[in-house]
């Protein structure tokens, strides 16, 4: 026997460790969450505040730290025409991907045919509420409704004008202050994750009931199917192309996956990614102007929805599309999609601003998707994270700075 095994104190660090693990809680609160809201929902749906409140408290740190990180990172970049070529690059970068994400829920759709069922046996949950949020798109209404991309835009323009002021290293200096005093704040926040993960969970489960997911549960696993499908080899094979390690970068970020899975928002992990990109290797310049434009433009998960949901919609009322139609609807998706950033049920809006242009599919089939729509905001949320963080590393590495995963790893 190796007696080694058996040293006095392994076992109970071991137990030390899993218990001050955030990860570890955050597990335990949504399994709780979701014992609650399946037998007590009477309790958990009016924990809906508590799931909203932990998001609106990270969402206080978005601002800030976007603001700063892109600032610092272009104060220090000195070449400016740096900050035209990452941004030009990001966006090429995400409209390629985007198409990518639109193409192969499409695909997904026609192979697994999620909406080949009687719709009889459906129960719309609201049409009004679903149809109602069908608003016409509008790029400066989109603007004026993200807080984000209005950050990003306020702080290129304060990065750029600080370049050119006489006492950019003292300003500067305040800068990287404030900076740490911000994410030493966000740590202390993070903490109360297992509560917002709890509550949020609890809150669906009990609002919509896990009853909801039997119907449609064919189009919630395919689009699950999807989104593995498309990390791994789409994204996968951006990784392997740029010789990053995909499996590394996700158990890099393991805990703010979990973090996501329980809250179905990527903005409660968004601070955090920014700070581990820049642990890997990704410079600030980089960080700051990719994360923040991703978060508004890369939405590699909600397009992969955004497509599968036209096609379940078209097989559910026996509608035929024609391949012109198909590559219309991606084309509108291409454009429209921006759109579902930033704005809570601005998703719904899309798909009906879709669906009205090509007319053949009832826009009132929307309210079908409602009660299983919250139970596939984590698999949406999950993937526009992951897509976010490789975007920014493959631009990072594009400009020459050395990724290093593996090495944040072991420095944690």
């Amino acid at each position: 026997m190796d007696t080694q095994q058996w040293q006095p104190g392994r076992v109970p660090r071991f137990f030390l460790g899993l218990i001050t693990n955030l990860t570890f809680w955050v597990l335990i609160a949504i399994t709780a969450g979701i014992l609650l809201g399946h037998y007590r929902p009477d309790v958990a749906v009016n924990l809906d505040k508590v799931g909203k409140g932990f998001i609106e408290l990270i969402k206080i740190f978005i601002g800030p730290i976007i603001f700063l990180t892109i600032v610092l990172g272009i104060s220090g970049m000195g070449d400016l025409r740096k900050v035209g070529r990452i941004g030009i690059k990001a966006l090429v970068y995400f409209e390629v991907v985007t198409t990518f994400a639109l193409a192969i829920g499409v695909g997904v759709a026609y192979l697994l045919k999620p909406g080949s069922i009687d719709r009889a046996s459906l129960q719309m949950q609201n049409p009004a509420e679903a149809i109602s949020k069908g608003k016409e798109f509008s790029w400066v209404q989109f603007f004026m409704d993200n807080f984000t991309l209005q950050v990003l835009v306020a702080a290129i323009v304060v990065g750029i004008a600080l370049n050119y002021y006489k006492k950019r290293e003292v300003m500067v200096g305040y800068l990287y202050t404030a900076s740490s005093y911000v994410f030493k704040a966000l740590k202390l926040v993070m903490y109360l994750a297992p509560v917002g993960a709890f509550g949020a969970m609890a809150a669906t489960v009990g609002k919509f009931g896990l009853h909801t997911l039997v119907p449609l549960g064919k189009l919630m696993i395919s689009v699950y199917i999807t989104m593995v499908l498309f990390i791994f080899l789409i994204l996968g094979s951006i990784m392997r192309y740029y010789k990053l390690p995909l499996l590394k970068f996700l158990k890099y970020i393991k805990a703010e996956l979990i973090i996501i899975l329980g809250t179905s928002s990527s903005e409660s992990a968004l601070p955090n990614l920014m700070e581990k990109l820049q642990k890997a290797g990704c410079s600030k310049s980089v960080v700051g102007l990719v994360v923040p434009t991703g978060y508004s433009f890369n939405l590699d998960g909600t397009s992969i929805y955004l497509s599968m949901s036209v096609i379940f919609l078209a097989q559910l009322y026996n509608v035929q599309l024609s391949f012109g139609e198909v590559l219309t609807i991606i084309g509108l998706l291409m454009i429209t999609s921006k759109g579902a950033a930033g704005v809570s049920g601005s998703g719904f809006a899309v798909l009906a601003s879709t669906l009205t242009v090509v007319h053949k599919i009832p826009v009132e089939g929307l309210a079908f998707l409602l009660g299983v729509d919250k139970f596939m905001s984590e698999a949406r949320a999950i993937t526009n994270f992951i897509g976010n963080g490789i975007a920014t590393m493959v631009i990072a590495k594009s400009e020459g700075e050395v990724v290093d995963v593996e090495g944040a790893i072991e420095a944690e």
